[in-house]
């Protein structure tokens, strides 16, 4: 039985993409191992259904952090046994690409997003150029690689001339009879739902000022982030505090129960670095796993998704009060609601996990 040590930069609890993946793997006969960190917040693992190890960090974030994840990372990899090491995200690839050369095991590469991107470089060149030049050292020198979406595939082919494999970052099947759990505060409105972490450009300050053109709806924000003290202090200045609740971060088999109690999902990323302008969030997936439809940025991995499927709408604009005409319109037009009633359905059969894992399982195989 072949051993995989996984590393993930995060605490791995609400790392859907990592737990479907270790979920393929381990039931296709894998042994695993998780690494990740430890957070103030963190739930437990103990209950995890594969074995994980959390390292405790001095430093949360910025070049340190980086540095001594990396150093962590690398001796604890050297001291045990694997037979093949996935990286997660280029902020794990450092130290699992010199273990791979020192102890001369395979490599596997999983590019969550466009890392070098992303919009907290933005702006920071010499920050970003630190990060280029650790990608463009490692990445041609792959062997075993995939990511999220076709869009990231091209660029990586055009950068670096590697060819990496396309593996979305879908659901699981959708299973019926889950429980019910009840959000506080609704009273009755209907609820559009926002889940995923709380970070810059994700445009969930322009869902919060769009609630001041609302009635009888909430949004309902799923999830934890650096963001979060400011959104919460934005919408009380915009005195619309009670039409915004923060559920904060939520285990993924609540988190889906809740959503399928929305009548809409949002998706509203920014263009701040190319990482969103190409992204595939996979709460469009879980929205649409859900079976509600879904308003997304016009950038072309959601649009296609949209236009394919025929799932929701694409913003025609950025402006709050626009968006509020645009939700206003999708949650109160029944023709429309039932055509995308009858979409979801097919598109949440077709855009399903136990399809998906296939392409990872080919990877893994190859392996020698």
């Amino acid at each position: 039985m072949k051993k995989i040590i996984i590393s993930v930069s995060n605490d791995i609890v609400t790392d859907q993409r990592v737990i479907k993946v270790a979920g393929t793997l381990s039931r296709n006969g894998y042994k695993l191992l998780i690494l990740g960190r430890n957070l103030p917040q963190s739930p437990d693992y103990k209950n995890f259904q594969f074995p994980v190890h959390r390292f405790s960090l001095w430093f949360k974030k910025g070049p340190l952090f980086y540095f001594f994840l990396n150093i962590r990372l690398l001796f604890f990899i050297l001291f045990r046994k694997a037979d093949i090491l996935l990286a997660n995200d280029l902020d794990t690839l450092p130290a699992n690409y010199w273990a791979s050369k020192i102890k001369s095991i395979p490599l596997v590469y999983d590019s969550h997003e466009y890392f070098t991107e992303v919009p907290e470089l933005a702006g920071r060149k010499s920050v970003q150029k630190i990060w280029l030049s650790m990608e463009s050292f490692i990445v041609p020198k792959l062997n075993y690689f995939y990511t999220v979406n076709q869009s990231i595939a091209n660029i990586y082919r055009e950068k670096y001339n590697v060819e990496a494999k396309v593996i979305r970052n879908l659901p699981e099947c959708s299973t019926k009879g889950q429980l019910k759990y009840d959000i506080p505060g609704i009273n009755g409105r209907r609820i559009i739902i926002y889940q995923g972490a709380l970070n810059m450009a994700r445009g969930i300050d322009l869902a919060i000022q769009s609630m001041a053109y609302l009635e009888d709806v909430v949004l309902a924000i799923a999830g934890d982030g650096p963001e979060r003290k400011e959104l919460e202090k934005h919408a009380h200045f915009l005195n619309v505090e009670n039409k915004v609740i923060f559920l904060g971060r939520i285990l993924p088999a609540k988190l889906s129960s809740i959503t399928r109690q929305a009548c809409l999902g949002i998706s509203f990323e920014q263009k701040q670095g190319l990482n969103y302008y190409y992204a595939l969030p996979n709460k469009i997936f879980d929205y649409i796993h859900a079976e509600i439809p879904v308003l997304v940025s016009p950038f072309p991995e959601m649009e296609a998704i949209v236009e394919e499927y025929g799932v929701g709408e694409v913003l025609k604009s950025f402006e709050p009060e626009n968006i509020a005409k645009q939700i206003d319109t999708m949650l109160n037009d029944d023709k429309k609601r039932e055509y995308w009633k009858n979409n979801l359905k097919t598109a949440s059969e077709e855009l399903c996990w136990s399809l998906e894992e296939k392409k990872l399982l080919d990877i893994f195989n190859t392996i020698k």
